[in-house]
């Protein structure tokens, strides 16, 4: 009787599983789908399907332009220099499957511009710390990481931050970054070896 009972129960459990796994890739098939069909009106001219491309991970571009300009008006400026610019170039676009890789990298360059313009002023003192402190357990912390990434190569610094602070892997900060991703490893590991013997060097002072 258990035997039988734990039978079926496997077998409904794999019926559930099988269906879950059939369900989630008919919504990332259609969520593929209709990505591609925006890119297409986008390429067209069509500026509420860009403008419908940038919303469907406007959280993700936000949070992008947040690492490196530190607070809502610059990085919310940034975005809109982006679609600007996407807007004005998506026709070159040929692989419409790397749309985001390619609208995050003019992303980055135009955060980069601001940076250069403001003549690289902005640092951790400048940054609104309630704006952008998920994962940390207060200001302070937030403050002290933003002080250590600051004593870094920006070439370190900026890799660090895709990977610790957006959770990117390799790949993905490879191609926003347009950077081998053997570079990227090695950026990122020679940032944390500095890194270490900073927080190392402190302690030891203190």
């Amino acid at each position: 009787m258990i035997c039988s009972l734990f039978f079926i129960f496997n077998e409904l459990f794999i019926e559930y599983n099988t269906l879950i796994y059939e369900t989630t890739s008919h919504l990332e098939r259609g969520e593929i789908l209709e990505t591609k069909l925006l890119i297409k009106r986008a390429k067209k001219g069509d500026k509420e399907a860009l403008i419908e491309l940038v919303m469907n991970k406007k959280d993700e571009y936000y949070k992008l332009a947040y690492v490196y300009l530190k607070n809502r008006e610059d990085s919310l400026d940034a975005l809109q220099d982006m679609i600007v610019i996407l807007y004005e170039n998506i026709h070159k676009l040929r692989k419409e499957e790397s749309f985001y890789s390619w609208s995050k990298t003019i992303l980055v360059n135009c955060c980069k511009r601001m940076l250069k313009e403001n003549n690289n002023t902005l640092s951790f003192e400048n940054a609104d710390i309630h704006e952008f402190n998920e994962g940390y357990e207060d200001k302070d912390t937030r403050i002290m990481l933003d002080m250590y990434l600051s004593r870094l190569n920006p070439i370190h610094a900026e890799v660090i931050r895709l990977k610790y602070l957006l959770d990117l892997d390799y790949e993905t900060i490879s191609k926003i970054l347009e950077i081998p991703i053997g570079t990227v490893k090695s950026r990122i590991s020679n940032g944390m070896k500095i890194l270490k013997e900073i927080a190392g060097g402190e302690c030891k002072d203190g």
